[in-house]
C-alpha cells in the first residue's frame, strides 16, 4: 500500500516562503490590520439613513421582519444574483465522479436510491427517525416565521441541507444529480424568482416591484422555491466533493 504513494516533498519545499518573506508579509499585515482597526475606532458613527428609510417602508414590503423586507423586497436583485451564484457553482460541480457513477448504477431512474444492503447501526437508523422529520419541520419553521422573525430560506436552506447531509453520510441513500428532477429541483429557485420577475414587469411596467396587496404571499412563494434550491445545492456540493477521488488514489503513478 505505501509503495503506491508519491511523497512530493520537493513540490512542497519549493512552495516554501523564506523566513524573510514571511516576516515581511506578517509585519504589511499587522500595520493593515491596525490602521483599518484604527480608521474603524476613531472614524465618526455615520447615521443609519437606509435602515431608517427601509424601517419607514417596512408597511409596503409584504413583511414584518425588516432583514427579509430588504433581502426579498428592496433589494431583491442582489438576492436574485446570489442564487444565481449559487447555481453556477451547482453547474461547475455537476459532472458525476466515477464513484457516484458506481453507487448510482443499481438504480439511475431515481433521485434518492436506498441500498439495502448497506449495514447501518440500529442506533444511527433511530437517530435519524427522530432528526429528519424534525429538521424538517425546523426547515418549515424557519421559512414561515422569516416573514415576522429571524429567518427565512437561506436558514431554512441551510437546515434542510442538514437533513440531506444525515441521510448521505448514514450511507444507505445515495443521490443522482443528473436526472431532470434533480436539475429541476436545483434550479426551481432561479425559475420562480425569475418569473415573478418577469410577471411583475408585465403586471406593473416595473420589474421586481411587488403589488402591496401581494406582496407577502409573492415573497414566500420565492422564499419556498429558493429554500428548495439553497438546500440541493448545498446538499449536491458536499455529496460531489466527498465523492471525490481520495489522497491516495490521486497520487497513484
Amino acid at each position: 500500500m505505501f509503495r503506491k504513494l508519491i511523497l512530493s516533498e520537493s513540490l512542497s519545499s519549493q512552495n516554501e516562503m523564506t523566513l524573510l518573506t514571511r516576516c515581511a508579509l506578517a509585519l504589511v499585515i499587522s500595520i493593515l490590520t491596525i490602521g483599518l482597526s484604527a480608521a474603524l475606532i476613531l472614524s465618526p458613527k455615520a447615521e443609519p439613513v437606509l435602515a431608517i428609510e427601509a424601517l419607514d417602508k417596512l408597511a409596503l414590503s409584504g413583511v414584518e421582519n425588516p432583514v427579509t423586507a430588504v433581502l426579498l423586497n428592496f433589494r431583491s436583485y442582489d438576492t436574485l444574483l446570489e442564487i444565481a451564484v449559487l447555481l453556477i457553482v451547482a453547474v461547475t460541480m455537476s459532472t458525476p465522479s466515477n464513484k457516484q457513477m458506481n453507487q448510482s448504477a443499481a438504480d439511475t431512474s431515481r433521485w434518492l436510491s436506498v441500498n439495502d444492503a448497506q449495514f447501518v447501526h440500529p442506533i444511527l437508523t433511530a437517530l435519524l427517525r427522530w432528526l429528519i422529520p424534525l429538521g424538517i419541520l425546523l426547515s418549515g419553521y424557519l421559512l414561515w416565521t422569516g416573514a415576522y422573525l429571524p429567518g427565512g430560506a437561506f436558514q431554512a436552506g441551510a437546515v434542510l441541507t442538514g437533513v440531506g447531509v444525515a441521510l448521505a453520510v448514514a450511507g444507505r441513500h445515495h443521490f443522482t444529480w443528473h436526472l431532470f428532477i434533480a436539475r429541476f429541483v436545483l434550479t426551481v429557485g432561479l425559475i420562480a424568482f425569475v418569473a415573478m420577475a418577469a410577471g411583475n414587469a408585465l403586471a406593473t411596467g416595473i420589474v421586481l416591484q411587488y403589488p402591496i396587496e401581494h406582496a407577502g404571499l409573492i415573497i414566500l412563494l420565492v422564499e419556498l422555491a429558493a429554500t428548495i434550491s439553497i438546500a440541493a445545492i448545498l446538499l449536491m456540493l458536499f455529496t460531489q466533493i466527498t465523492a471525490l477521488p481520495n489522497t491516495s488514489e490521486r497520487l497513484k503513478p
